[in-house]
């Protein structure tokens, strides 16, 4: 009897035992807190996928360095929508499922958009890096933020560049049909007449060709000297080489989308004098020196989008710390309430919409395979 109660009692301590280590491992698994940035990972966007994913690394390695948020652990989740809306909210949902808390993303103002209203139904904060259109706010829900700017702000910038600095040439304003580019485009082309200024072709071209002979065998025939395209580099890239290798000598200018290296390595010494709005450099304000150091220890030049995507980041973990909670709704009204939040793009505030209320563009202009601003 002796044996069976010592036996008896040995199972009880084990099972015991076992079951504080499951609860254990279990309140372990469950301090953790699942976040996520999504883009176009694969596609031929996929050097802006690989800057986000970049960023958004660096700022879960260095948060979870510092003891996590409100004591807990990040886990970074990576969406690929390839700039699909179809795709994107197949991601959205996936990452639903996943009980993320925020998603830094997505890049494609076509992406973000679609994806936006699944977030909002299943109660997920975004804050996007780098989709630009004003819809994205404008039509936007609770949950919709950005740390970059809007295109109609960018367009302004593009469109009373051209009026004063193009006056006596002749302008064609391209776009590829995209929220982004023909929203860009559109901008651009406003702010251009409101400057007293016209082009002498409006058109849109299909984007993900090799071949764009017929286009520019148009811009030719219109005696084109300047090309505004509203789109993404890797067409840019293309039109503008075809353009140099059939005699026509015009000057590119775009948007935001052309600040990749990879336009360089399409459009090579054509793209030589190219122009493009972006803001001023984040790699060259103070307030991200440190982080642009751990960047460049890896050999990694954070450049386009990867500080916007660790802002992002940034400045969702200090609203959680200011609300005391990851409740996205509870984080968005602490993103709204307070201003100036630091990140490494400097103080950063959000309007009611969601979007940042200082910021600006400048134009930067490619020279040997590098660019800089002007």
């Amino acid at each position: 009897m002796l044996k069976q109660s010592i036996q008896s009692s040995l199972r009880k301590g084990l099972l015991g035992a076992a079951a504080t280590l499951a609860i254990a491992l279990t309140s372990a698994a469950q301090a953790q807190i699942h976040i996520a940035t999504a883009g176009p990972i694969t596609g031929e966007y996929a050097a802006f996928g690989e800057q986000m994913k970049t960023g958004a690394e660096q700022a879960v390695a260095d948060l979870n360095k510092a003891g996590g948020v409100l004591g807990q652990q990040l886990v970074l989740d990576i969406g690929d929508d390839a700039c699909d809306p179809k795709q994107a909210v197949s991601v959205a949902n996936q990452l639903a499922s996943k009980r993320v808390k925020l998603v830094a993303g997505h890049y494609c103002s076509g992406s973000s958009i679609p994806a936006s209203k699944v977030y909002a139904e299943e109660g997920i904060l975004q804050i996007s890096p780098a989709s630009t259109n004003p819809k994205y706010t404008d039509e936007g829900s609770w949950n919709t933020f950005r740390v970059c700017g809007r295109d109609d702000a960018q367009g302004k910038v593009a469109g009373d560049y051209l009026a004063s600095h193009f006056k006596s040439e002749k302008i064609a304003i391209l776009n590829d049909n995209s929220a982004y580019g023909k929203g860009l485009a559109d901008e651009t082309q406003k702010a251009l007449h409101a400057a007293g200024g016209q082009e002498v072709l409006a058109t849109a071209y299909t984007p993900g060709e090799k071949d764009y002979s017929s286009l520019v065998s148009r811009l030719k025939q219109a005696g084109v000297t300047v090309i505004y395209v509203g789109g993404y580099h890797t067409e840019a890239g293309l039109i503008i080489r075809q353009a140099k290798e059939q005699g026509l000598k015009a000057t590119l200018v775009g948007g935001d989308a052309l600040v990749t290296k990879e336009f360089w390595q399409i459009a090579g010494e054509s793209g030589a004098g190219t122009m493009m709005t972006f803001p001023p450099d984040p790699r060259l304000m103070k307030t991200a020196t440190d982080v642009v150091k751990e960047f460049k220890a890896k050999k990694v030049d954070p450049e386009g989008y990867v500080l916007y995507t660790y802002a992002a980041i940034q400045v969702w973990a200090d609203a959680v710390k200011k609300a005391g909670s990851t409740d996205p709704k509870k984080v968005a009204a602490a993103l709204k309430a307070s201003g100036n939040w630091p990140t490494v793009l400097g103080p950063v505030s959000f309007d009611k919409k969601g979007d940042t209320t200082g910021g600006g563009y400048v134009f930067y202009v490619w020279k040997d395979g590098s660019y800089a601003e002007m």
